[in-house]
């Protein structure tokens, strides 16, 4: 049999104690896979596992990579699964050993706000910084089910937001587990001890010390959830839409909170204010204009794919919102790479 691939039929998310895929309780799913149905046992995980992978990596394409490692141990290990865990957090086991491997020795992930302070529109743009510097976007159908609790689904969509993600990786790899599996996943201290060969103390002690530093940086991983757009949200969207493709400014201001930020990498260059960001798109943004923008979602917010006037696909904007304003504008450039993985063609296909 073929070694697993990805299937988006059988994604999945969901909390430590939560039901597995096949409709049994995590505690009972301990039989040994038998190969005729080891691919769809181990295809059924993919989707919570790549979740689980992007938060600990900061990457959509390390995370991918993690996961696939992952099925290709299971699926070479299988025979030494002995039911004495359930198959999921047997598999959540490898995928952790993973990740850790991956992130000894490498530099954490960030966004450009997370390097330097604002800058000015003379700023120069200056030269890009490797791919491994930034904490990249993610489509949504990548690490969230598509169906499910509502209230797990909002904190799953909240738990994958650039900002959030981007604070996990202050944090020392192994309390990035404990948290993750703890405050996003809703696995007991037990769970996760037994996960990384641990004790229970000294679990919640990571624990403990992982909230600390989220709460300095002002990332609370128990705030309120991500909830669906309402109809003031998706009318804003269409209003910035709008603005953006006729290229008016005074449109634009309208639909940008005081504070927004614009971001690009792999540049490192960041604006804050929205006399700033529309100075941007007025001076060394006005490429923009003419831009055509086709909606998607991504880290659980709205996004937009943006095309220029000739049609070449330009960024890939992930888009966040507060207070009935667009709060940020995180603009990321490296279409070569994540249009594809969203599924767009790199010309304007309309």
């Amino acid at each position: 049999m073929e070694q697993p691939t990805n299937n988006a039929e059988h994604a999945t998310t969901g909390g430590g104690p939560a039901p597995d895929p096949d409709g049994t309780a995590p505690d009972t799913d301990r039989r040994p896979p038998e190969p005729g149905d080891l691919a769809d046992r181990l295809e059924a995980h993919r989707t919570e596992l790549t979740g689980y992978c992007y938060r600990m990596l900061g990457s959509a394409f390390e995370a991918e990579d993690a996961v696939q490692e992952t099925m290709v141990r299971a699926w070479r290990g299988h025979h030494r699964f002995e039911g004495r865990a359930s198959l999921r957090s047997w598999l959540y086991r490898i995928a952790t050993n993973v990740c850790l491997d991956l992130l000894k020795g490498s530099s954490r992930r960030a966004r450009p706000m997370d390097l330097a302070s604002p800058a000015s529109l003379d700023t120069p743009v200056g030269t890009g910084l490797p791919e491994t510097t930034w904490i990249g976007p993610v489509p949504d159908e990548r690490v969230l089910a598509r169906a499910g609790d509502p209230a797990d689904t909002a904190l799953a969509r909240e738990s994958v937001r650039l900002a959030f993600v981007s604070a996990l990786q202050r944090l020392a790899p192994r309390q990035r587990v404990v948290l993750i599996l703890r405050e996003v996943l809703s696995w007991s201290a037990s769970e996760v001890a037994e996960l990384l060969d641990s004790s229970v103390a000294s679990v919640n002690s990571a624990l403990q010390r992982a909230r600390a530093t989220l709460a300095a940086t002002g990332d609370d991983p128990a705030g309120p959830p991500a909830r669906p757009l309402d109809a003031a949200q998706q009318d804003l969207l269409k209003r910035y839409v709008d603005a953006f493709e006729r290229f008016d400014m005074a449109a634009l201001t309208a639909v940008l909170h005081e504070d927004c930020t614009l971001s690009m990498p792999p540049y490192a260059l960041w604006l804050r204010g929205r006399a700033d960001v529309v100075g941007w798109m007025l001076g060394p943004g006005c490429g923009c204009r003419g831009s055509h923008l086709v909606q998607l979602s991504a880290n659980g917010t709205p996004a937009f794919a943006q095309y220029r006037a000739d049609g070449t696909a330009w960024a890939l904007q992930v888009v966040e919102l507060a207070d009935g304003r667009i709060t940020a504008l995180n603009s990321f450039l490296d279409t070569e790479r994540l249009f594809p993985l969203f599924g767009l063609p790199l010309r304007y296909p309309g």
